[in-house]
């Protein structure tokens, strides 16, 4: 069912406003373990004590009620043990999760879009079991230590662990969240000078890292194939001074004439910090033609694509060809809101994960300062301009000039907001679009051709420095 338009696409602004009954009663327990965590649970404090009962009080009830009783008992008296910690972070991913799920059918209604089905959980299995003991164990030692009480010779113990799983592609995942959890925390150290502690995201790294120790938890569920139409929405950039990754949120139309569903496609690469803006192009455009099809507005032909029960295209080049033109502004207008919503695994269900593609139009945008917002039918919804990448031709100045919007629904702060992706404009008495990535396939817009030579520039200097010290 599509939703009424109120003036704001197909999309029921008014539901994103309304409380969520449970949602900050659930927010406050993990808040509450947070703070547990920050001066450490080796000889915990009386007001330690009250937040762990806090988090197991959040989790009465449910199957996990015994466990976590026990889990935070032991915590309090300074004796909790790896099964503990395990059971703790379980508890408070399960309260994540219960809040991803509220926020998620929230967006369901507002958006009138079905769910998937859940993905089917993959085979646990003992793989690399020493290993993850090992990674458990010094998890645990940063519970019992705490924010506050990290030095360079806690989080240095991980090191041994990390370079042993890196060479297994089945532990990888989990040794890349390790190696950059250790790395932010020895940026960090020691804990006891900090000014500011990231309390959530610290807990949130540890949780995830703590459940992907268990048994079977990092194994990769078994993938299908997609064959159809694919057609981009726009491409959201996730950059850090080593690495950058761009993914494309699209709309799949099945061959065999299914219903239609939001996909994504992701592609990663390592980067010097040298390489910023449209320069991070040259790095990701060797490996995935659909960028070069984002920039052209063209819709791509799959056949036989990897593709996972939670929406993700595991891209090759091979299953794919370009199509025929297709307008992303049209996609959103005509496909969007009858596509499906992908499934989404359970150690996914987290707030900060919520991306969901959304069409607006009709609204007003507003400028406070630093702060824009959309006024959709009435109701006042944030735009993270923030968010928007130095490496496309979208500024915050289109947006506020727009018209039109495709954008990610996230939540954040205790509210939804809206991360652009491309905008209907108007430019010398024409409408335009202009989208985020629109020089991910290559440009001829003399800002992104001078910011491309800037990086070609850098990456030249930074070959010739590595092959001298190579000849040395």
């Amino acid at each position: 069912m599509v939703p009424a338009d109120q003036g704001g696409g197909v999309m029921r602004a008014d539901l994103l406003a309304e409380t969520i009954a449970g949602l900050d009663e659930a927010l406050a327990a993990v808040d509450a373990f947070d703070r547990a965590l920050i001066g450490g649970l080796l000889r915990p404090q009386p007001a330690q004590a009250a937040e762990l009962a806090e988090l197991a009080d959040a989790v009465a009830g449910t199957p996990l009620a015994a466990a976590v009783a026990e889990a935070a008992e032991k915590a309090a008296a300074g004796a909790a043990g790896e099964d503990h910690f395990a059971a703790l972070a379980a508890a408070r991913t399960a309260l994540l999760g219960s809040v991803h799920d509220a926020l998620m059918a929230r967006v369901a209604e507002a958006t009138g879009r079905a769910s998937g089905d859940d993905p089917v959980p993959a085979t646990g299995g003992e793989h690399g079991a020493n290993l993850l003991a090992a990674a458990r164990s010094w998890l645990s030692d940063l519970a019992r230590s705490g924010w506050r009480g990290i030095d360079h010779d806690v989080v240095s113990a991980s090191a041994q662990v990390v370079s042993a799983m890196l060479p297994d592609p089945a532990l990888r995942r989990l040794a890349s969240l390790l190696d950059g959890f250790a790395a932010e925390l020895a940026a960090s150290c020691p804990g006891a000078a900090l000014t500011r502690i990231p309390a959530r995201r610290w807990a949130d790294l540890w949780s995830r890292a703590m459940l992907l120790t268990l048994p079977g938890a990092a194994d990769v569920p078994e993938t299908g194939t997609a064959t159809g139409r694919l057609l981009p929405l726009g491409v959201d950039v996730h950059e850090h001074a080593t690495a950058v990754q761009a993914q494309v949120h699209a709309v799949f139309e099945p061959a065999d004439g299914a219903e239609p569903r939001l996909v994504r496609a992701s592609v990663s690469a390592p980067k010097p910090d040298t390489i910023v803006g449209a320069g991070l192009w040259q790095l990701l455009r060797p490996h995935m033609s659909l960028l070069a099809a984002v920039s052209e507005g063209r819709s791509m032909e799959l056949h036989g694509m990897p593709i996972t029960a939670e929406g993700d295209l595991i891209w090759s080049d091979e299953h794919a060809r370009p199509g025929e033109p297709a307008d992303a502004f049209a996609t959103a207008r005509v496909a969007l809101a009858a596509a499906t919503a992908p499934a989404t695994a359970p150690l996914d269900r987290h707030p900060a994960r919520i991306a969901v593609p959304v069409f607006l139009e009709g609204y007003t945008a507003e400028v406070d300062g630093a702060a824009m917002t959309f006024t959709v039918a009435g109701h006042r919804l944030a735009v993270d301009a923030d968010r928007i990448p130095a490496a496309g031709p979208l500024t915050p100045e289109a947006v506020a000039a727009s018209s039109a919007c495709i954008g990610l629904l996230r939540w954040d702060s205790g509210a939804f907001g809206v991360q652009p992706l491309a905008v209907e404009t108007t430019k010398r008495k024409k409408a335009v679009a202009v989208h985020a990535g629109a020089w991910a396939g290559g440009t001829t817009d003399k800002a992104g051709v001078k910011a491309e030579k800037a990086a070609t520039d850098a990456a030249a200097v930074l070959r010739e420095r590595a092959g001298r010290l190579l000849r040395k």
